[in-house]
């Protein structure tokens, strides 16, 4: 599944960039019980994109902020719980992370969730029968 995580450069120092991105890995499967699925952890991927202060904005205004994006099977994220939960602990650690310095409230998040049929894994696009299927085998 794949995280896109953005960050207005400063927000996170760069040495714990990484981290960030572990942690947040580590919260979807956790939240999904899914820590340790030999199936699942490979094909969660993640891209990490780095934006000057003058390319990210709030409200049409240059802002520091984090923004987290989660494309994901119409399964994964569905219920309200996880989502709550899920999202506020990226929320918490992005904060963190930042060292308190970026307001909880310029840390932005959302999912998107594929049509059915076209997540690829292992060059087989899967529906998401096939794709739990192989998941519970994990």
């Amino acid at each position: 599944m794949p995280i896109t995580i953005t960050l207005t450069e400063g927000v996170v120092p760069k040495e714990k960039q990484g981290q960030v991105v572990k942690e947040i890995t580590d919260r979807f499967l956790e939240h999904h019980k899914l820590e340790g699925n030999t199936v699942m952890t490979p094909n969660m991927t993640a891209q990490l994109h780095i934006q000057p202060m003058s390319e990210t904005f709030a409200g049409g205004e240059p802002v520091s902020g984090a923004w987290v994006e989660i494309k994901a099977p119409s399964f994964a994220l569905a219920d309200r719980e996880v989502q709550k939960d899920f999202f506020s602990d990226v929320t918490e650690l992005i904060h963190r992370h930042s060292g308190g310095r970026l307001p909880k409230k310029q840390i932005w998040t959302n999912v998107l969730h594929t049509v059915d049929g076209t997540w690829n894994m292992d060059g087989v696009a899967k529906t998401n029968e096939e794709l739990g299927d192989a998941i519970s085998k994990g």
